[in-house]
Protein backbone atom coordinates (compact mmCIF):
# COMPACT_ATOMS: atom_id res chain seq x y z
CA UNK A 1 0.00 0.00 0.00
CA UNK A 2 0.99 3.55 -1.08
CA UNK A 3 0.64 6.89 0.53
CA UNK A 4 -1.43 7.60 -2.28
CA UNK A 5 -4.46 5.50 -0.24
CA UNK A 6 -3.93 7.60 2.57
CA UNK A 7 -7.65 9.67 2.40
CA UNK A 8 -8.96 6.00 1.47
CA UNK A 9 -7.91 4.67 4.91
CA UNK A 10 -8.38 8.15 6.72
CA UNK A 11 -11.90 7.50 5.11
CA UNK A 12 -12.74 4.17 6.81
CA UNK A 13 -11.40 5.20 9.75
CA UNK A 14 -14.01 7.97 10.31
CA UNK A 15 -16.70 5.69 8.93
CA UNK A 16 -16.23 2.64 10.69
CA UNK A 17 -14.74 3.96 14.50
CA UNK A 18 -18.12 5.02 15.55
CA UNK A 19 -19.77 1.86 14.82
CA UNK A 20 -17.12 0.34 15.67
CA UNK A 21 -17.26 2.01 19.46
CA UNK A 22 -21.05 0.89 19.15
CA UNK A 23 -20.67 -2.55 18.60
CA UNK A 24 -21.95 -2.42 14.85
CA UNK A 25 -19.43 -3.72 13.17
CA UNK A 26 -19.00 -7.34 13.18
CA UNK A 27 -14.93 -9.05 14.91
CA UNK A 28 -13.85 -9.72 10.87
CA UNK A 29 -14.89 -6.07 9.97
CA UNK A 30 -12.96 -4.62 12.80
CA UNK A 31 -10.23 -6.82 11.90
CA UNK A 32 -9.85 -5.88 8.40
CA UNK A 33 -9.61 -2.11 9.32
CA UNK A 34 -6.86 -3.02 11.69
CA UNK A 35 -5.08 -4.84 9.71
CA UNK A 36 -5.68 -2.17 6.95
CA UNK A 37 -4.48 0.94 9.50
CA UNK A 38 -1.06 -1.67 10.93
CA UNK A 39 -0.36 -2.09 7.46
CA UNK A 40 -0.24 1.58 6.19
CA UNK A 41 1.45 2.57 8.84
CA UNK A 42 4.10 0.08 8.55
CA UNK A 43 4.57 1.15 4.98
CA UNK A 44 4.86 4.71 6.30
CA UNK A 45 6.33 4.85 9.70
CA UNK A 46 6.82 8.96 8.84
CA UNK A 47 2.91 9.48 9.60
CA UNK A 48 3.47 8.79 13.09
CA UNK A 49 6.47 11.58 13.05
CA UNK A 50 4.20 14.02 11.41
CA UNK A 51 1.26 13.12 14.46
CA UNK A 52 4.04 14.02 17.19
CA UNK A 53 4.64 16.90 15.78
CA UNK A 54 1.18 17.68 15.09
CA UNK A 55 0.73 17.13 18.94
CA UNK A 56 3.76 18.57 19.98
CA UNK A 57 2.81 21.54 17.87
CA UNK A 58 -0.80 21.64 19.62
CA UNK A 59 0.59 21.35 22.99
CA UNK A 60 2.43 24.28 22.88
CA UNK A 61 0.13 26.33 21.44
CA UNK A 62 -1.90 25.18 24.31
CA UNK A 63 0.66 26.32 26.91
CA UNK A 64 1.24 29.64 25.29
CA UNK A 65 -2.75 30.50 25.69
CA UNK A 66 -2.51 29.46 29.08
CA UNK A 67 0.52 31.83 29.78
CA UNK A 68 -1.21 34.53 28.06
CA UNK A 69 -4.21 33.94 29.95
CA UNK A 70 -2.52 33.65 33.44
CA UNK A 71 -0.98 36.95 32.73
CA UNK A 72 -3.63 38.52 32.07
CA UNK A 73 -5.35 37.13 35.29
CA UNK A 74 -2.18 38.68 37.43
CA UNK A 75 -1.62 41.41 35.07
CA UNK A 76 -1.41 43.81 38.10
CA UNK A 77 0.57 42.22 40.72
CA UNK A 78 3.61 41.03 37.73
CA UNK A 79 4.07 44.63 36.55
CA UNK A 80 2.21 46.98 38.90
CA UNK A 81 3.37 45.86 42.64
CA UNK A 82 4.00 48.97 44.83
CA UNK A 83 6.17 46.46 46.99
CA UNK A 84 8.98 45.19 43.66
CA UNK A 85 11.68 47.69 43.35
CA UNK A 86 13.20 48.85 39.27
CA UNK A 87 15.82 50.24 37.46
CA UNK A 88 14.49 52.81 34.65
CA UNK A 89 11.57 55.18 34.35
CA UNK A 90 8.42 54.79 36.39
CA UNK A 91 6.78 56.01 32.84
CA UNK A 92 8.70 53.52 30.51
CA UNK A 93 6.76 52.54 27.50
CA UNK A 94 7.82 48.54 28.51
CA UNK A 95 8.16 46.61 31.75
CA UNK A 96 10.57 43.90 31.76
CA UNK A 97 9.76 41.69 35.13
CA UNK A 98 12.42 39.29 36.26
CA UNK A 99 12.21 36.91 38.80
CA UNK A 100 15.38 35.59 40.01
CA UNK A 101 17.25 33.94 43.26
CA UNK A 102 20.12 35.59 44.17
CA UNK A 103 22.42 31.99 44.53
CA UNK A 104 21.15 31.60 40.76
CA UNK A 105 24.16 31.18 38.48
CA UNK A 106 22.15 32.22 35.16
CA UNK A 107 20.72 35.12 37.23
CA UNK A 108 24.17 36.39 37.95
CA UNK A 109 24.93 36.23 34.42
CA UNK A 110 22.03 37.92 33.69
CA UNK A 111 23.13 41.15 36.04
CA UNK A 112 24.55 43.08 33.19
CA UNK A 113 22.47 42.87 30.65
CA UNK A 114 19.06 43.30 33.07
CA UNK A 115 20.54 46.22 34.70
CA UNK A 116 21.51 47.99 31.38
CA UNK A 117 17.93 47.23 29.54
CA UNK A 118 16.88 51.15 30.03
CA UNK A 119 19.84 52.43 28.57
CA UNK A 120 20.12 50.09 26.17
CA UNK A 121 16.46 50.88 24.99
CA UNK A 122 16.88 55.02 25.61
CA UNK A 123 14.52 55.07 28.83
CA UNK A 124 12.08 53.30 26.90
CA UNK A 125 12.42 50.44 28.82
CA UNK A 126 11.92 49.81 33.03
CA UNK A 127 13.18 46.40 34.56
CA UNK A 128 11.31 45.51 37.89
CA UNK A 129 12.93 42.57 40.06
CA UNK A 130 10.77 40.05 41.69
CA UNK A 131 12.52 38.04 44.48
CA UNK A 132 12.37 34.61 43.88
CA UNK A 133 13.91 32.84 46.62
CA UNK A 134 13.64 29.12 45.80
CA UNK A 135 17.51 27.82 46.15
CA UNK A 136 18.47 27.92 49.85
CA UNK A 137 17.46 29.44 52.77
CA UNK A 138 20.53 32.10 52.30
CA UNK A 139 18.17 32.80 49.16
CA UNK A 140 15.46 34.00 51.31
CA UNK A 141 17.88 35.66 53.47
CA UNK A 142 19.69 38.02 50.58
CA UNK A 143 16.38 38.54 49.04
CA UNK A 144 14.99 40.04 52.35
CA UNK A 145 18.70 42.03 52.67
CA UNK A 146 17.66 43.06 49.22
CA UNK A 147 14.22 44.67 50.23
CA UNK A 148 15.74 45.76 53.60
CA UNK A 149 18.24 47.77 51.83
CA UNK A 150 15.17 48.99 49.57
CA UNK A 151 13.76 50.75 52.82
CA UNK A 152 17.10 52.78 52.57
CA UNK A 153 16.57 53.59 48.59
CA UNK A 154 19.78 51.41 48.26
CA UNK A 155 17.79 48.33 46.33
CA UNK A 156 19.85 48.74 43.15
CA UNK A 157 23.25 49.19 45.19
CA UNK A 158 22.36 45.75 47.17
CA UNK A 159 21.25 44.01 44.10
CA UNK A 160 24.48 44.05 42.68
CA UNK A 161 26.28 43.41 45.73
CA UNK A 162 24.23 40.46 46.49
CA UNK A 163 24.33 39.28 42.52
CA UNK A 164 28.28 39.26 43.05
CA UNK A 165 28.79 37.21 45.87
CA UNK A 166 30.30 33.83 45.55
CA UNK A 167 27.95 31.26 45.26
CA UNK A 168 30.73 28.63 46.92
CA UNK A 169 32.01 31.15 50.17
CA UNK A 170 29.27 33.37 50.11
CA UNK A 171 26.08 34.52 51.52
CA UNK A 172 26.36 33.48 55.50
CA UNK A 173 25.56 36.41 57.73
CA UNK A 174 29.07 38.28 57.27
CA UNK A 175 28.90 38.09 53.82
CA UNK A 176 25.52 39.78 53.53
CA UNK A 177 26.41 42.27 55.82
CA UNK A 178 29.59 43.30 54.25
CA UNK A 179 27.46 43.24 50.77
CA UNK A 180 25.43 45.95 52.68
CA UNK A 181 28.16 48.24 54.31
CA UNK A 182 29.30 48.52 50.31
CA UNK A 183 26.36 49.30 49.28
CA UNK A 184 26.16 51.85 51.73
CA UNK A 185 23.18 50.37 54.00
CA UNK A 186 23.08 50.45 57.36
CA UNK A 187 23.42 46.74 58.47
CA UNK A 188 21.90 47.47 61.91
CA UNK A 189 18.55 48.75 60.07
CA UNK A 190 18.67 46.66 57.80
CA UNK A 191 19.02 43.28 59.88
CA UNK A 192 16.10 45.06 61.54
CA UNK A 193 14.03 45.11 58.87
CA UNK A 194 15.09 41.93 57.48
CA UNK A 195 12.51 40.10 60.00
CA UNK A 196 9.68 42.58 59.39
CA UNK A 197 6.27 40.78 58.37
CA UNK A 198 5.77 42.98 55.64
CA UNK A 199 8.95 42.08 54.03
CA UNK A 200 8.22 38.98 54.11
CA UNK A 201 5.51 39.08 52.93
CA UNK A 202 6.49 40.68 50.14
CA UNK A 203 8.76 37.51 49.25
CA UNK A 204 5.82 34.96 50.06
CA UNK A 205 3.61 36.55 47.78
CA UNK A 206 5.99 36.44 45.09
CA UNK A 207 6.37 33.03 45.44
CA UNK A 208 2.67 32.87 45.43
CA UNK A 209 2.29 34.96 42.25
CA UNK A 210 5.05 32.47 40.52
CA UNK A 211 3.05 29.56 41.14
CA UNK A 212 0.17 31.10 39.54
CA UNK A 213 2.30 31.98 36.19
CA UNK A 214 3.67 28.53 36.27
CA UNK A 215 7.04 29.41 37.40
CA UNK A 216 9.03 27.19 38.55
CA UNK A 217 13.00 27.95 38.29
CA UNK A 218 15.14 31.44 37.75
CA UNK A 219 15.78 33.32 35.87
CA UNK A 220 12.31 33.83 34.55
CA UNK A 221 10.62 37.56 32.28
CA UNK A 222 7.79 38.58 31.48
CA UNK A 223 7.41 41.11 28.69
CA UNK A 224 4.03 42.32 27.63
CA UNK A 225 2.35 39.61 27.01
CA UNK A 226 5.33 37.44 26.77
CA UNK A 227 7.18 34.90 28.94
CA UNK A 228 10.70 34.13 28.53
CA UNK A 229 12.47 31.35 30.14
CA UNK A 230 16.28 31.33 31.41
CA UNK A 231 18.78 33.63 30.68
CA UNK A 232 17.52 34.09 27.51
CA UNK A 233 19.03 37.79 26.41
CA UNK A 234 18.25 37.12 23.05
CA UNK A 235 14.33 36.16 23.54
CA UNK A 236 13.85 38.99 25.88
CA UNK A 237 15.01 41.22 23.60
CA UNK A 238 12.78 40.31 20.55
CA UNK A 239 10.26 40.34 23.47
CA UNK A 240 10.93 44.12 24.40
CA UNK A 241 11.30 45.00 20.27
CA UNK A 242 7.99 43.25 19.50
CA UNK A 243 6.14 45.09 22.80
CA UNK A 244 7.58 48.44 21.07
CA UNK A 245 6.45 47.97 18.10
CA UNK A 246 2.78 47.46 19.40
CA UNK A 247 3.06 50.59 21.39
CA UNK A 248 4.53 52.38 18.52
Amino acid sequence: MTRKFAPLTALALIALTPACAQGDVDATDKEAVQEIVRDYILENPEIIEEALIALSQKQAAAEEDAVRQAIDDNRDAIFNSDADYSVGPDDAEITVVEFFDYRCGYCKRSLDWTMALPDDYDGNVRVVFKEFPILTAESEKAALAALAAGEQGKYAEMHSELMTLDNSTGFDADDIDAAAERAGVDVDKMRADMGSVRLQKVVADNKSLARKLSVNGTPAFFVGDSFVSGANEAGVNAAIREALAEVG
